[in-house]
């Protein structure tokens, strides 16, 4: 794909949204049309269904269903910013969409989020693939994330060079759908940034990981900044009867950075439930 068509498809993603009722928020929502089961994409912090744009064209032929979170693109912002607010939200999506089990797809923060989901919804959810995730982030106040997202003021430029840190990521990702994608960040107050990630700070999912059943994929970026080895062998002894596969040479984003290995990943997780 060239420079020009990247742009188009970069530039008609929010056109495709649709709106959801998630419990009484207005979750926003991109839908590809495709066959059973359906796969649930659950985007990190700061970022929106965009997250998997990159990734979408190596499911085709599934169906795909990627939300905004609450507070988030084009979803409403509701009144609490905690996991379990983002986990009750996609909880009704799914049930406002009739989804069947969906295989659940989420990234970092949409991680986290799929944990929740899947231990306190375990009726609701197939399958689970945690990538780049953790169980407990404790961030440290001097973190480099907790520093740089206090050091924000509004109005967020999408060039502050903060972007360089948080979008960092292995030559090749396209410059336009890194573009969109701190357009789509700076968007977000300051104080939403600090809200979440407050309570993405306080967040400790152990014994939920403990009572999840859904068979689970965790994938992981060998050169993750954020969430090391030592967080991943944590998911994989509390996700009980998970596999953990690494994406070599990938950082934090895998899915942008060699979406078709992870396509490829969820494709095996695909043929398991279907087997």
């Amino acid at each position: 794909m060239d420079l020009e068509e990247q742009e188009a498809e970069q530039g008609a993603w929010a056109a495709r949204k649709q709106i959801a009722d998630a419990g009484g928020l207005d979750l926003a929502y991109v839908e590809v049309a495709g066959s059973e089961p359906p796969l649930l994409l659950i985007h990190g912090f700061t970022d929106t269904s965009r997250s998997f744009s990159l990734l979408a064209s190596h499911l085709s032929g599934r169906r795909l269903v990627i939300p905004d979170l609450r507070g988030h693109g084009a979803s409403q912002a509701g009144d609490g910013c905690g996991v379990a607010d983002f986990a009750e939200d996609i909880a009704g999506l799914i049930r406002d969409l009739r989804l069947d089990r969906p295989i659940v797809v989420g990234h970092s923060l949409g991680a986290m989020v799929s944990i929740a989901l899947a231990a306190h919804h375990s009726e609701l959810v197939g399958r689970l693939v945690v990538m780049a995730g953790t169980l407990k982030p404790d961030f440290a106040p001097d973190h480099a994330l907790v520093a740089g997202v206090a050091a924000l003021r509004d109005p967020i430029s999408s060039a502050d060079p903060f972007y360089d840190w948080w979008h960092a990521c292995r030559p090749g990702v396209p410059t336009a759908f890194l573009s969109r994608l701190a357009d789509d960040a700076s968007a977000m107050p300051a104080a939403r940034w600090r809200a979440i990630l407050e309570e993405i700070r306080r967040t400790d999912l152990t014994m939920a990981a403990r009572a999840v059943r859904a068979p689970t994929l965790i994938i992981a970026g060998a050169c993750d900044p954020l969430f090391s080895e030592t967080h991943q062998q944590a998911l994989a002894v509390a996700l009980a009867g998970s596999r953990l596969i690494w994406a070599q040479d990938c950082g934090h984003n895998p899915h942008w950075e060699d979406p078709a290995l992870i396509a490829s990943a969820i494709a095996g997780a695909l043929q398991n439930a279907e087997a």
